[in-house]
């Protein structure tokens, strides 16, 4: 049987973060760790999880290699890259995505601001 798998990159400063949905139950794990264990602040936790409780989605496990950055750099591309996954695993989920503005990479977003 095969195993739904749903992959992309998100990238906020210099933080590139490769994130990978996978059924299940909507665990977190980054670097092998739970993503209690990798980031301490809750701002940062609400961070990476606001495109998974936006969107309303609980039937992935998401799965993240992520380097370079700091921590708030390294949250912010996971959520892009988590994003991104989920726009592949349901086209219309992009719309409520794009319109808070969570889909979309950082040139793009200062020139929309702007």
């Amino acid at each position: 049987m095969a195993k739904v798998d749903y992959s992309a990159v998100g990238r906020r400063k210099k933080a590139v973060a490769r994130v990978r949905l996978v059924a299940g139950d909507g665990k977190v794990t980054i670097n092998k760790r739970d993503i209690d264990n990798y980031f301490g602040l809750e701002t940062l936790k609400m961070t990476v999880r606001q495109p998974l409780t936006l969107t309303g989605t609980t039937a992935f496990d998401v799965l993240v290699n992520v380097c370079g950055g700091g921590v708030s750099g390294q949250a912010g591309a996971i959520r892009h890259g988590i994003s991104r996954a989920l726009c592949k695993a349901d086209p219309e989920l992009r719309a409520a995505l794009k319109l808070s503005l969570i889909h979309i990479s950082e040139p793009t977003r200062l020139q929309l601001i702007s």
